[in-house]
């Protein structure tokens, strides 16, 4: 159960793991020590930096004039290299990541991500 824990908190620059050590980064700390809105920030900054799949979905949202785009559009990017239902669990991961974040919404209903509310 620690394993996925320990990966995405070194993959986010939160932590720094050698051997058996997990040492908690400067990032880490502050990210720890901060408010909920400024831990939404920090994690915010990290996923843009540290998450290119995050970072794309927002680029494109940003793009687009409407700011609003169907997850379709990056459920079949992501197939072209992952399993149907592996592409599903990445891009939800990125979603809820993303939302924790207030980097972007999704609607369940519509499955449209949006610059609306995030």
């Amino acid at each position: 159960d620690l394993f996925p824990v320990t990966e995405v908190l070194e993959l986010l620059g939160f932590a720094k793991i050698s051997s058996a050590d997990i040492e908690s980064t400067e990032a880490g700390c502050r990210f720890s020590e901060a408010t909920i809105l400024d831990r939404k920030k920090i994690f915010a900054r990290h996923l843009l930096a540290h998450i290119p799949l995050v970072r794309y979905i927002r680029e494109a949202l940003d793009e687009r004039e409407a700011h609003r785009l169907s997850k379709d559009i990056f459920l079949e990017e992501l197939e072209m290299s992952l399993s149907p239902e592996e592409a599903e669990r990445v891009l939800r991961i990125a979603i809820d990541w993303a939302r924790y974040a207030e980097l972007f919404a999704y609607d369940d209903n519509s499955g449209v991500l949006s610059l609306e509310n995030p």
